[in-house]
């Protein structure tokens, strides 16, 4: 075990983040936090790298290891050049280098035992040099450089000229060159290109030392980790496997819960019917085993309901006009700026049904794409040639769709001004803004909070072609699920760009890959796209083996089972009904003996009153056994 969380307690005001939250992570271990957006995460890698401090609990970390830190947002103050930056991650191994080759000019001025002493400085020194690799450190810089995206023609560019996303790549390097045993990652994905992360994703699973990724890019983590540490509701918990492996084991723990929930539920509401009918019988007995079973019935230890994730978004999309089969066609497109040519006569078609995937690495022109479509960009040359009946609906991820100077409700309402007030807010409510929520002006959201009205908007609009770019920034691992199950049972047609491979492997029906200035199109998800560009696999799917016959047999005995159990229920069924009717017999016949007994004609007759007794006292005992198999068969 190279580092131990243990009882950690955070509280911001008087929202609990985090409760007594424990986990630990063994050497060379992948591992993943995961919950949802505001779960904490972000928070606990802060704890865990001293930038905040827990209320209770303490982080362990083995001795004489290191731990290195990368936050979402870098801000990198330095006039040196992206190249220069990174060497400085090297600069042990650098000194070093410095020093191996002062000691090479002195040691031609030497002789004798000093010279001995030198020589053995020399060599430890060499011996060490090659162990940091520093034999190939250089090239190693450029390996990182170009794995993260950058080109050679970057390297000389200072960092302080670089965007937000360059420099938090540019530290990214910093820190995967400096190899600390452990390494912690705060969503390091988000300004990479597929095959920036698809490098990444190589880099991290071959890491010698332990890494701890907070991450919503679901493909990421399957290929990488072995561990997912899941906050929910402040609690932490730790599954093995990748992300499919706990989301299958999260599904099935949250049915066991509900099943367990359910059952007892069941068990309480029977249990409160039998009470009810030993009351009925109105006997003394029956009486007592009703009050026995309301003792029982309260001291059960009751399960409680499970909580249900009621932040999520509810997202309905269908269009109100059915579009014509040809939905979308585009001829000779091209497009540049200046002397920068993003791509020429490109062709390509959608039709209705199709949900297509835009992908490609970044600068290649693939938003500009979608911007031309929708009129927000002029082409160069090509036509753009809409079907029948198509109306667009666009998610833009600059939002540039919204206004900034509106509320929430005043870009709802103006935009679709035949809603009443209870329309718009129950809409904006399914997406996460209730309250005084609804008067926030559009400038003061993050950009999640943008991304969900833009996700509003998309839903009231009704349109039979969506056109969406980048739709699942921002969003948590939840709210993705729910717009990837809004996409795929949407009617009409959808054409998106996007970075995130799970996203696209769930929802694409074919793929349009932009590279060299051209498209390469892939009938299927991403993972066939994969394929097919490795051309390791033709492609052609493989027909499912017959099952064999010992499954056969399991089926046949399951069947018997169930047709057995089936026939026994009914006779229980059957055998509660008898009893209860001759329970209602002997019940109806003591009340009829008790009523005889009050007769003059009857009383007084010494002979008639005895037998009517031991009678009675017959019905008594036939009664308490008739009890016994009633509970017995009600169970």
């Amino acid at each position: 075990m190279i580092l131990a969380c243990q009882n950690i307690e955070k509280t911001f005001g008087v929202q609990p983040v985090l409760k007594n939250a424990s986990f630990h992570v063994e050497e060379r271990e992948k591992a993943a936090i995961v919950g949802i957006n505001g779960a904490g995460k972000s928070t606990l890698l802060k704890i865990i790298v001293g930038e905040l401090s827990p209320d209770s609990g303490e982080v362990a970390l083995s001795r004489g290891k290191t731990m290195g830190y990368l936050a979402q947002h870098q801000d990198i103050a330095s006039d040196r050049t992206i190249y220069e930056e990174l060497l400085e991650a090297r600069r042990d191994v650098i000194a070093m280098e410095e020093r191996i080759r002062t000691l090479e000019q002195e040691m031609k001025h030497l002789e004798g035992d000093a010279l001995t002493a030198m020589l053995e400085t020399y060599s430890r020194l060499n011996h060490e040099f090659e162990l940091q690799n520093g034999y190939a450190y250089k090239s190693e810089v450029v390996g990182v450089l170009k794995g993260l995206g950058f080109s050679e023609e970057d390297f000389g560019k200072q960092v302080s000229t670089l965007s937000g996303g360059q420099k938090t790549r540019v530290s990214l390097g910093k820190l995967l060159l400096t190899k600390p045993d452990v390494i912690l990652l705060d969503e390091p994905t988000n300004h990479l290109d597929m095959s920036s992360i698809t490098w990444l994703e190589t880099y991290l699973s071959n890491y010698d030392g332990a890494v701890i990724i907070v991450a919503h890019d679901r493909y990421f983590l399957n290929k990488i980790v072995t561990k997912i540490v899941e906050i929910d509701n402040g609690q932490v918990t730790s599954f093995l496997g990748n992300y499919g492996d706990y989301s299958q084991k999260k599904a099935q723990l949250r049915e066991a819960r509900m099943n367990a929930w359910l059952n007892q539920q069941r068990e309480i509401r029977h249990q409160e019917e039998v009470i009810e009918k030993l009351r009925s019988f109105n006997r003394e007995k029956s009486i007592r085993r009703a009050e026995s079973r309301e003792k029982m019935l309260d001291k059960l230890d009751r399960v409680d309901k499970p909580v249900e994730i009621n932040t999520e978004m509810h997202l309905a999309l269908e269009p109100r006009v059915r579009s014509g089969d040809d939905v979308l066609a585009v001829s000779g497109l091209s497009k540049a700026f200046g002397s920068l040519s993003l791509f020429e006569n490109l062709d390509f078609e959608i039709r209705r049904g199709e949900r297509v995937a835009l992908i490609g690495n970044n600068g290649t022109g693939k938003t500009t794409i979608l911007k031309i479509i929708n009129g927000l960009l002029p082409a160069d040359t090509g036509s753009i040639r809409l079907g029948a009946r198509v109306k667009i609906g666009y998610y833009d991820q600059e939002h540039q769709v919204l206004h900034m100077e509106k509320t929430l409700f005043e870009e709802i309402s103006d935009a679709y001004p035949g809603l009443n007030n209870t329309k718009i807010r129950s809409t904006l409510a399914a997406f996460l803004f209730t309250g005084d929520d609804v008067f926030k002006r559009i400038s003061d959201l993050s950009g999640g909070e943008r991304g969900r009205v833009s996700l509003a908007k998309l839903m009231l609009s009704e349109a039979n072609f969506l056109i969406l770019d980048e739709p699942t920034n921002h969003l948590d691992i939840v709210s993705k699920e729910i717009l990837e199950n809004a996409l795929n049972s949407y009617t009409g047609t959808v054409f998106y760009v996007s970075h995130d491979r799970y996203f696209i492997n769930t929802t694409a029906t074919r793929i349009l890959d932009l590279t060299e200035k051209s498209l390469i199109p892939y009938l299927g998800n991403y993972d066939y796209y994969l394929e097919k560009k490795a051309q390791n696999h033709p492609g052609a799917s493989k027909t499912p083996d017959p099952p064999s016959q010992e499954a056969l047999s399991e089926g046949k005995l399951d069947w018997k089972q169930q047709k057995e159990a089936h026939v026994l229920k009914r006779k229980r069924e059957n055998d509660l009904k008898k009893t209860e009717m001759q329970i209602m017999e002997l019940e109806q016949r003591d009340a009829a003996i008790d009523e005889l007994l009050t007769r003059e004609e009857v009383y007084t007759n010494v002979e008639r009153c005895l037998e009517l007794n031991n009678e009675k006292a017959h019905i008594s005992s036939e009664l308490e056994i008739l009890y016994e198999k009633w509970e017995a068969l009600a169970q």
